[in-house]
Formats: C-alpha cells, sequence, structure tokens
C-alpha cells in the first residue's frame, strides 16, 4: 500500500469516527432537543406520515426529506467551510502561480487582506474557486478535501470543521431514516466537496448530495485509463430557486419535509409545502452568541432577513430558535 493510500484511509477512518459517535450515543429520539413545540411537532410529523393506521401516512418511496448543509447541518461563520478550504487552497497554489502575486482577488488572500476579502463579490469568489477546484480528476479533488479536513481547524473553536456539526440535526437525520425516510442534502455548496465527506459525517450516500456543481469532462490518460477531469466551468447553482430544480432534476420526488435555515432555502421550503397531504418545514435560527453564533438579519453569511421570518409565520413554518429549542449544539457540548 502507497503512503497515499495509507494517508487516505486514516483520513477516511477519523472522519467516519467524528460523524457516527455522536449519533450512536443518542438513547431516545432527539435527545439534544428540549420538549416544546418544535420537538413536539417532529415527532408528530413522523408518526403522522409512517403510521398505516393515520389518514396522513405515507408511502416508503415517497418519504423524503431534504436539508440544507451550511447552517444548518454544521457551521458557516465567519465563512462557509468550502471558502476557507479555497482561500487555504490558494495559499497552497501560489508557487504554481507567480502571476497571482499581483492579479486579484489572488492578491488580497495571499496578502490575508481579511477586509479586501470581506468585499468580494460573487464573481472572485468564482474565480478562487475554478483556480482550485479544477484541473483534476474527481478522485483527486476528493483525496485533497479529505485531507484539508484532516488537518483544518476552525479558529474559534479549536476543532476540525467536521466536528462542529450540530447533534441535534445528526438525531434527526437518524431518526428520520429510523422511519423509513430518505436523507438528501441539498446545499448551495460544492457538490463534490460535500460529496467527499458527508457519507462519513452524516450518513448520507454520495447520490443524495445535491449541489453547486461544475462540469466534468471524460479524458483518456496515456495508460488508457478513463477519468473524470473536473472544468473550470460552471453547470449549476444550486441555491434559491435552483434548489427545487435540483431536486426535481436529481430526486424526481417533491420532498415530504424540508430544512434550511437562510433566504436561500425558501424556495425549497415553498416548493415542499406545496404538495399534497402532511409536510414539514423548519429552519434553523441562530441566535446562540454564547454556544455559537447569533446572527444579523442581513449577514452575507446565511442571511435570515425579516422577509423571511415572515414568509415562515405566515405559511406556519417551524423556526427552531438554537438557544431555547436544543440542550446540546455540538457531539462534544456537556
Amino acid at each position: 500500500m502507497t503512503s497515499t493510500a495509507r494517508r487516505t484511509l486514516v483520513v477516511a477512518a477519523s472522519l467516519l469516527t467524528i460523524g457516527t459517535a455522536s449519533v450512536r450515543a443518542q438513547a431516545t429520539p432527539l435527545a439534544s432537543w428540549n420538549d416544546g413545540p418544535t420537538k413536539r411537532a417532529i415527532l408528530a410529523f413522523v408518526r403522522a406520515t409512517t403510521d398505516r393506521s393515520s389518514p396522513q401516512y405515507v408511502a416508503a418511496d415517497d418519504r423524503i426529506a431534504t436539508f440544507d448543509n451550511d447552517g444548518t447541518l454544521w457551521v458557516e461563520h465567519p465563512l462557509y467551510t468550502q471558502a476557507v478550504f479555497a482561500l487555504d487552497r490558494v495559499g497552497a497554489l501560489a508557487a504554481q502561480h507567480p502571476e497571482w502575486k499581483s492579479t486579484e482577488p489572488f492578491k488580497s488572500v495571499l496578502a490575508r487582506d481579511a477586509a479586501a476579502i470581506a468585499k468580494f463579490d460573487e464573481a472572485d469568489w468564482e474565480k478562487i474557486v475554478a483556480a482550485t477546484h479544477t484541473g483534476m480528476t474527481v478522485g483527486q479533488f476528493n483525496d485533497i478535501v479529505a485531507t484539508w479536513f484532516a488537518s483544518a481547524t476552525d479558529k474559534r473553536f479549536k476543532r476540525h470543521y467536521t466536528e462542529l456539526v450540530y447533534q441535534p440535526m445528526l438525531e434527526l437525520l437518524q431518526y428520520l431514516r429510523e422511519n423509513g425516510y430518505k436523507t438528501y442534502i441539498v446545499t448551495g455548496g460544492g457538490q463534490d466537496f460535500v460529496r467527499a465527506f458527508a457519507p462519513r459525517v452524516y450518513g448520507v450516500p454520495t447520490e443524495q448530495v445535491v449541489g453547486t456543481a461544475d462540469r466534468t469532462r471524460l479524458t483518456y490518460g496515456p495508460d488508457g485509463k478513463v477519468e473524470l477531469i473536473k472544468a473550470p466551468e460552471l453547470l449549476y447553482v444550486d441555491d434559491k430557486t435552483g434548489k427545487p430544480e435540483g431536486i426535481h432534476l436529481v430526486i424526481g420526488r417533491r420532498p415530504r419535509a424540508a430544512f434550511g435555515n437562510s433566504d436561500g432555502d425558501k424556495q425549497m421550503l415553498q416548493w415542499t409545502q406545496a404538495g399534497d397531504g402532511q409536510r414539514l418545514m423548519l429552519l434553523v435560527r441562530h441566535d446562540d452568541a454564547q454556544r455559537e453564533y447569533a446572527y444579523a438579519a442581513d449577514t452575507k453569511v446565511g442571511t435570515f432577513s425579516d422577509t423571511l421570518m415572515s414568509v415562515a409565520t405566515k405559511n406556519g413554518w417551524l423556526v427552531v430558535s438554537m438557544k431555547n429549542d436544543w440542550r446540546r449544539v455540538f457531539p462534544f457540548d456537556p
């Protein structure tokens, strides 16, 4: 076995431990949720849709639940994890691109100019992602992501990013699956990036991850081996209206339950609610500055606007207060 293969196996084993230990430890459904209207509504929904005697019973094939990732399943502040990865990759690749020292947005990244980085627009991030996420095989990208996760740590919590998952949401994923629901991640983040860790961390297989995607190109190596190369061309943006469109394209069924935390998830929840029968729509509200973060309504990362709150209230969606509804936030919390 090569050293690269051994390292990949060690990384996979460590991520698997992080992603499963906390879920196995729960003794009762939703143990990390405080008793209250939100928890009771979730339990009631699952009972109603899985009890054959219930008028709201849902056949197994239609038990689809979709989850946003950033801010819904794990920490997204002060910067999306994938953005941190991309910035780190700029530094790692800088020696191969001396022109970056005088070319924006790379110049600001290499100078660690936090003020300039905070002002990056969508076009800037597209350039960074194209430079750091493409030009390699899908397998090579997966290995790079796995290696990064094995060493990168969050500055505030001093823990690996794959540890900063929300224990209550891990329990919810498990509880739904135990009751016949198929759980999908529907994320504005990169599809390949999330697929690199979702099976180990969330128990969600790669084919159940729907996300923003680059084009891939089929190529043949000198030895005739067939590979898929990640091309620097955006194929699909899985955010806002793109979420229900992506759900239809990949899943082919309207969700019975949808979970998000920001304005980018609104259309996914609306699409879910528009179906017949019992539906569950839930938004996570970040209001716990002590244990995690408390967002302003106009934050650029994970925006939960006043307009979204009005839509949620009008339509009867559940809004989770992280501060009041969650007994624990992270698996490592006491």
